[in-house]
């Protein structure tokens, strides 16, 4: 794990119709599962940065898929409203399509907006990505992630939206019955502007984390120590995930 102006909603809308139907394959079927997760973690951290500043968060995802390998589905977690966007809840609304390479490779393409709802929101901090990711079973991740329209601070102060992209990979490795080791690591690059009086230069940081798991049935325990730049505080306004631990539970059904 490596663990976070906008369009109008009729545009996003619209969005994700069109991407349901150029993504859903030629021969579809009906058939379609059901399935989520739900979780209890210490701390939220997403790419080096804890959205609840060191205290615990209540995460939930819910999605469909379908035999075809298309998926469309919604997750949440609660957030530190006392942070830039002071939001209470962080949504995130994806659709997307699984292409199996192999028996044990495949690839998948996801359109995800990133939604912040709750508290005293002056402004939207919305955005939306586009991520590409190739996966070998259940052992190993890599992604490449574009965002058009991200907003970037500097310290509690927005300079604007900018262009935004990301690489991560993430492994696990199985140890015995139910254990796994796990790490991951991901760069995150802001693109900036040279306009004067006040150029904002590009700039990127480097986040990681290791750890250990154990499952069980459905059951998921996660331990995890997270590093990231310091570089990465210019950049959000949420604290550094840095030199931390954070454990997860989650339960699968």
């Amino acid at each position: 794990m490596v663990q976070s102006r906008h369009l109008p909603t009729s545009h996003a809308g619209l969005l994700c119709a069109w991407l349901a139907l150029s993504l859903a394959p030629v021969r579809s079927t009906c058939a379609i599962s059901f399935g989520g997760d739900l979780a209890v973690t210490s701390d939220y951290i997403y790419r080096g940065l804890s959205e609840t500043n060191g205290r615990a968060a209540v995460q939930l995802d819910l999605h469909a898929s379908t035999l075809g390998g298309t998926f469309i589905g919604v997750w949440t977690s609660t957030l530190d409203r006392n942070f830039r966007p002071y939001a209470r809840y962080d949504v995130q609304e994806y659709i997307g399509q699984r292409f199996d390479l192999s028996s044990a490779w495949n690839m998948s393409v996801t359109a995800t907006n990133y939604s912040y709802l709750g508290g005293e929101q002056y402004y939207s901090s919305d955005y939306q990505q586009l991520t590409a990711s190739v996966s070998y079973l259940d052992r190993w991740t890599f992604s490449l992630s574009a965002v058009p329209n991200a907003l970037r601070y500097s310290g509690e102060y927005r300079t604007g939206r900018f262009p935004a992209y990301d690489a991560a990979t993430a492994a696990q490795w199985l140890i015995a019955k139910g254990l796994f080791a796990t790490g991951g690591a991901g760069y995150y690059l802001f693109t900036g502007t040279d306009s004067t009086p006040y150029p904002i230069p590009t700039m990127g940081y480097v986040y990681g984390n290791a750890g250990l798991a154990y499952q069980w049935g459905s059951w998921r325990v996660d331990v995890g120590y997270f590093v990231a730049q310091g570089r990465a505080q210019q950049l959000f306004p949420y604290p550094i995930a840095k030199n931390r631990l954070a454990g997860t539970l989650s339960w699968r059904f």
